[in-house]
């Protein structure tokens, strides 16, 4: 609370103090007059982080697509706690835990090593493309917990660009796309986006297309693989 002050920004989420209890909204809707938005109670945090403003599920609490549109009073530290808890499920006590001198991070080979069965394979990365996609699918556009673990030759995220949220070890979302992108390496398909077509895309996406669905090669960060993956090396022509 000494942190916060009057008013500060945890993920998509605008506090202010209001006199002993707090007022929370989304940080779009700062400067929306309070009788136009929707004023949501106690019971109603879980069902605001479940689902996209398109109505789609967000397997990943912390992806920026937190809806707009509303605003809630607390009544004071203990219902912020709560209220944050819901809206992101442990994020609280990772920022406290990031705050020590050694934040208990976990990097990708540690994480990855203790893997088996089918996430086993994400040890078959080799550091570039590890870090090409731990680009991908930790960009921002993805998620707005600040990285604070890494592999060799990444560097973790810096302090601006995300959000006070921090990130201590890869998820389990990170794993699955890892372990699909192995698979899409050793079995490259006969015609794949290419560079060009994976900006439009990501320009335009789909939301139709899942965010955990990695099977579609339309995948908004199978897309953004491509244009975080290392280039093939050009091939000199004999002229």
């Amino acid at each position: 609370m000494a942190a916060l002050g009057n008013e500060g920004v945890f993920g998509q989420v605008l506090i202010r103090r209001n006199g002993r209890g707090f007022e929370l909204r989304h940080i779009t809707d700062g400067e929306t007059m309070a009788s136009s938005l929707s004023l949501l109670g106690e019971n109603e945090w879980r069902a605001l982080a479940q689902f996209t403003a398109h109505g789609a599920f967000r397997p990943l609490k912390s992806a920026p697509t937190l809806r707009s549109g509303w605003r809630a009073v607390l009544a004071g530290e203990a219902a912020l706690g709560l209220a944050l808890d819901q809206l992101y499920p442990g994020a609280v006590a990772d920022w406290q835990a990031a705050r020590s001198p050694t934040p208990p991070t976990t990097g990708y080979r540690e994480f990855t090593a203790r893997q088996t069965g089918m996430y086993r394979i994400t040890t078959k990365l080799d550091d570039t493309m590890a870090g090409a996609v731990i680009r991908a699918c930790c960009h921002a556009d993805f998620c707005l917990k600040r990285r604070l673990w890494s592999v060799e030759g990444l560097a973790p995220d810096a302090a601006t660009g995300k959000s006070a949220i921090p990130c201590l070890e890869p998820c389990a979302i990170l794993l699955e796309f890892a372990r699909k992108i192995v698979r899409v390496e050793q079995d490259p398909p006969d015609s794949s986006a290419s560079r060009a077509e994976a900006e439009a895309e990501l320009q335009n996406p789909n939301p139709a297309i899942a965010d955990s669905d990695f099977d579609n090669s339309h995948n908004p960060r199978r897309m953004r693989f491509i244009l975080e993956k290392p280039s093939p090396p050009a091939t000199l022509s004999d002229g």
